[in-house]
């Protein structure tokens, strides 16, 4: 009986794993929150966006960094990171 759920299920719970670690890749993709955190800096340098929408916004960026890193570093072992 384990030899066939083996067969059977493994391959599924295998693919369900993969697209998970995917789906989180891209979810908190630290990089792309960084050029979000450089962007807003740089609309508010040049005049672009009023300071209460660049700290509302800076400190939305920088909990969502936070978060991914710490998302990231618990995957750490679960994905290969291709640069």
């Amino acid at each position: 009986m384990f030899v066939l759920d083996d067969i059977l299920v493994k391959p599924f719970v295998s693919v369900l794993d993969i697209l998970q670690t995917m789906a989180l890749g891209e979810m908190y993709d630290v990089e792309s929150i960084r050029d979000d955190i450089k962007e807003n800096q740089l609309l508010y340098e040049i005049g672009e966006r009023p300071k209460s929408e660049y700290e509302t916004r800076k400190r939305k960026l920088e909990a969502e960094l936070e978060m991914a890193q710490m998302v990231r570093s618990q995957m750490r072992d679960r994905m290969e990171i291709k640069r």
